[in-house]
């Protein structure tokens, strides 16, 4: 029987518990027999805590990984540095703090784990265990053992290593619940190291799913209040049940520690990973070639699609599995492979885990029209983001408008330049053919649809613009009130932007 199920009428009762205090405050009746009513029921809230805690102590580790011995130059010597010109006239002190050279330092690190297979197997975060020259495993009844075989997988932050039971030993395995059936509202235990302080317990609920953070390629965190901090990375999310819901990974911070917001990756995400890491020791992912958004208000009306319906495509990638079978900007998906798509999320959650070289029906709407189409899907590239884009250099640029004389577009709110090739250069941006905002007025309808400064826009309604003139000659044909739809670059990306009036 569940833990959470033996415990039920503790949860009922507290529930009631909750109510009847309300109306003792309100009416004052028999105050202290629903006093300590309440106190009863929340102890039994309180032994389920205590209960999930207690199976789950064995499964949980701590990591302890070591890296590789990295020489610091010393300070001392820098000629250029604070203490240059001191040691330049004494050069006696200088032979002095040569013949104490700092000792390479050896960089340490700390996370959680726990136990998913009873043959040694863990589970925990790839940046727990990334890096590391020797990784070592502590349970709860002190056995300390180095791990083996350590597989990752970057996209998902996950990886899982082994280890081998001494003579006579065991592991105990936590069982893993299905994070889709999780709701808003559901009570989590989070279970890890934080700071070094082994098997700590704090509590929280769920406070939102599907969570993008922009931590890693592919993302759908679960967020709890439950507290995490440093060292709780790779610990398990569970619910009152004792099963694994997720793996706790990040958190949202201005002090560096707990804040109130942090988040776990989902189990089930997790464990098709591990399954996979497991059998062949990497994850292969199918991918369409597209790089996806959603489609919010204004872009549904002009696409003629409900909001929050589907997921449109802002471009397909060259020489791509989408591109050959026919898909477009701004066609909506809809459907996948049977699978409704609600989101960009759900979008690659239904093709990642597709057999690669299969064929699948996709529905979209084009140009409001409901088409189906085959679509064969391939491996994804290695260094491809599963939103559909190479990946990129970080970091901002600079915005520029060059010297070219802008065009101006009142009813829009802007002004466009030609793309130079030493703006694109600038812009980080490569092959791109378009017309750069140069400037943008505040308040005016394409502030509104989110156009900056320095962005590009490569077609409007379809139709590309490699000129200022060419801008100007769709522009006329175009009517603002019925909208019209922008693809814009910056070097993160394309997207689509969609503009009405009215």
């Amino acid at each position: 029987m569940s833990l959470v199920r033996a415990n039920a009428k503790w949860l009922a009762a507290l529930a009631c518990g909750v109510m009847i205090a309300g109306a003792a405050m309100v009416v004052g009746d028999v105050g202290h027999s629903r006093e300590h009513a309440d106190a009863h029921d929340v102890r039994g809230l309180s032994k389920i805590f205590r209960d999930v805690s207690k199976h789950a102590r064995a499964s949980i580790v701590t990591i302890v990984t070591t890296g590789k011995a990295q020489t610091v130059r010393n300070p001392m010597e820098d000629e250029d540095g604070p203490f240059g010109d001191f040691f330049k006239s004494q050069p006696q002190m200088r032979q002095f703090f040569r013949q104490r050279q700092m000792q390479p330092v050896v960089p340490h690190g700390m996370g959680s784990g726990f136990v998913i297979d009873p043959r040694g197997i863990i589970m925990t975060n790839n940046h727990v265990v990334n890096g590391a020259s020797e990784v070592k495993v502590r349970f709860a009844d002190g056995r300390e053992l180095v791990a083996h075989d350590i597989k990752t997988d970057p996209r998902t932050d996950i990886a899982i290593l082994s280890v081998n039971p001494e003579p006579g030993g065991h592991f105990d395995a936590l069982p893993l619940g299905n994070s889709d059936q999780s709701e808003v509202g559901d009570w989590v235990l989070a279970i890890g190291s934080p700071f070094g302080l082994d098997l700590t317990v704090t509590a929280g609920i769920i406070s939102a799913k599907g969570r993008q953070i922009d931590k890693t390629d592919r993302e759908d965190f679960i967020q709890t209040d439950a507290a995490i901090n440093p060292g709780n990375s790779g610990g398990p999310l569970l619910n009152l049940d004792g099963e694994v819901i997720g793996i706790n990974t990040a958190i949202s911070t201005r002090s560096g520690g707990y804040d109130g917001v942090g988040f776990a990756v989902p189990i089930n995400m997790a464990h098709w990973v591990s399954d996979q890491l497991i059998a062949k020791g990497s994850v292969r992912r199918a991918y369409l070639g597209v790089a996806i958004q959603p489609v919010n208000g204004t872009l549904a009306s002009v696409l003629n699609v409900s909001a929050g319906e589907g997921a449109v495509i802002g471009e397909v990638r060259a020489n791509s599995p989408a591109e050959k079978a026919g898909l477009k900007s701004q066609d909506v998906i809809l459907d996948f492979n049977g699978q409704k798509v609600a989101g960009p999320k759900d979008l690659v959650g239904v093709v990642e885990r597709l057999d690669v070289g299969k064929t699948y029906p996709m529905t979209i709407v084009r140009d409001g029209k409901h088409l189906s189409i085959p679509v064969t899907v391939q491996e994804m590239p290695s260094r491809y983001s599963s939103l559909g884009r190479e990946e990129s250099e970080e970091g901002q640029t600079e915005n520029k408008s060059g010297s070219n004389e802008p065009m101006s577009f009142d009813d829009l709110g802007i002004q466009v330049r030609e793309l130079t090739p030493e703006l694109a250069q600038e812009l980080k941006l490569k092959d791109t053919k378009g017309v750069v905002v140069g400037s943008v007025k505040a308040g005016s309808l394409a502030e509104q649809a989110g156009l900056r400064e320095g962005m590009v826009i490569e077609s409007v309604n379809r139709q590309p613009v490699a000129t200022p003139e060419a801008f100007q000659a769709v522009m006329k044909n175009v009517s603002l009130k019925k909208g019209l739809i922008f693809q814009v670059r910056t070097f993160r990306g394309s997207t689509l932007m969609a503009i009405r009036k009215g």
